[in-house]
């Protein structure tokens, strides 16, 4: 498997930093703080890199173990690719938070919200995560649990749209 090569990827030692996959450990960034390299290419044809935090990989594992009805039901229609061809993720980690879907082709964030989203506290958290989000070019959509529950098919059909042709 050829790895992509980036600028600073020379600089790291060899064994020290790259895992497979596509994982480097930036000699920029402290504290456990990765980058990943997308399947997503930017205009000059290079894989995109993704801030990632290393620290919350085995709490993405437990929320992938533990999602709610609404979460499973949403995950039956985005997963193997049924939506378009798309690859979605599910409980992904971009930088410090993790996404409930995403997909990195098209830069798309699908988040469910259960209750504890529409506290004042929750709204503030959300708004400061889309919007970090948003800087790092992906589309956020937000769906309530119940919203997903009652009405799968309209949640799914606003999703294809914003996949694109």
């Amino acid at each position: 498997m050829a790895k992509e090569s980036l600028a600073w990827d020379r600089l790291l030692p060899r064994g020290e930093g790259y895992k497979k996959f596509g994982f480097f450990t930036s000699p920029f960034r402290k504290g456990g703080l990765k980058v990943a390299v997308t399947g997503a290419n930017n205009r000059l044809g290079r894989k995109e890199v993704l801030p990632y935090n290393k620290n919350l990989k085995q709490f993405s594992r437990d929320l992938r173990n533990t999602m709610t009805d609404a979460e499973i039901r949403l995950w039956a229609r985005l997963k193997s690719k049924q939506l378009k061809g798309y690859q979605f993720y599910r409980q992904r980690i971009i930088g410090q938070h993790i996404v409930d879907f995403c997909c990195l082709k098209t830069k798309l964030v699908i988040e469910v919200d259960g209750s504890q989203h529409y506290t004042d506290e929750g709204q503030r958290t959300d708004r400061k995560r889309d919007e970090y989000l948003v800087n790092l070019g992906f589309t956020v959509l937000r769906f309530s649990d119940i919203d997903i529950l009652k009405n799968i098919d309209g949640a799914v059909s606003m999703i294809v749209q914003h996949l694109g042709d």
